[in-house]
Formats: C-alpha cells, sequence, structure tokens
C-alpha cells in the first residue's frame, strides 16, 4: 500500500468541474431583449378608427386610461373587446368600481353618426363617469 500525494487540489481525474460560464447565456438574454424591444412596439393592438384631426393639447395622466371606441358602422369597443350599447354603462361600472378615479375617453370614428357618440356619452354618465374625454389626432 503506498500512500501517494496528490498534485491537482484535492481533484481526481473523474470530478465534474463546478464552475459556470455566463457568457454565452448573457449574450442570449441580450439578443432576446434586443428582439422584444424591437417587436414590442408592434404588437400593440387597437380598433381601427379614423379619428378627426385637430388641434388640441395633450393631456397628460398618471394612470392608463380606459377608451371606449366607436367605430363609423356603430360598433362600440371597451379597449379591445367589442360590446353592446346596451351592455357600455353596466360594464364601464364595474370597471370603474375598481378605480373611481380612472379617466375615461371616447375615440369617436369621423365618420360615426354624431347621435350615436351622444348616446355612448350618455351612457356613460348614467354609470358615474362625470368627465369624459374625447380623443383626436394632430392634423398633418
Amino acid at each position: 500500500m503506498s500512500m501517494g500525494v496528490n498534485l491537482n487540489g484535492g481533484r481526481d481525474g473523474l470530478s465534474a468541474m463546478s464552475d459556470i460560464n455566463v457568457t454565452p447565456m448573457v449574450d442570449i438574454m441580450l439578443v432576446l431583449l434586443i428582439i422584444f424591444m424591437v417587436t414590442a412596439p408592434l404588437m400593440t393592438q387597437g380598433v381601427e378608427v379614423d379619428l378627426p384631426k385637430e388641434d388640441s393639447q395633450a393631456i397628460s395622466t398618471d394612470t392608463e386610461p380606459l377608451v371606449i371606441s366607436v367605430r363609423s358602422d356603430g360598433s362600440t369597443f371597451i379597449e379591445e373587446k367589442a360590446i353592446g350599447i346596451d351592455e357600455l354603462g353596466d360594464k364601464v361600472r364595474g370597471i370603474r368600481l375598481a378605480n373611481p378615479k380612472l379617466p375615461v375617453y371616447v375615440r369617436g370614428d369621423r365618420a360615426a353618426d354624431y347621435g350615436f357618440v351622444i348616446r355612448v356619452m350618455a351612457a356613460l354618465q348614467r354609470s358615474g363617469v362625470d368627465r369624459v374625454g374625447l380623443i383626436t389626432e394632430l392634423p398633418e
């Protein structure tokens, strides 16, 4: 029985290496970050509405507003979800119970019937919304 001196720091040739090389993982994460930064603006969806173009001041708000869209064919949407005019007031009332200070804006299509947009605003008023903003685009 011979006792030898171990010269490799206590490791034999079969032990696993415990150091992890994180450089490839960091490279992959940076590439994914760039991909998400480029594609995120393209993923925004909404209801296609031809907004009137007028000079107006931009409204700045700290919270994301609740947007009601009215298309030219008379269909209404809460954000991107289609909803009937009869259900609009109840749905908005339920949303505003959770956040009473939530600002509400109406995006009315330029070709939408003026009377129908007024009906939408009246339904919002009946649901407890005291201030409604109208969204327009700046002229080119």
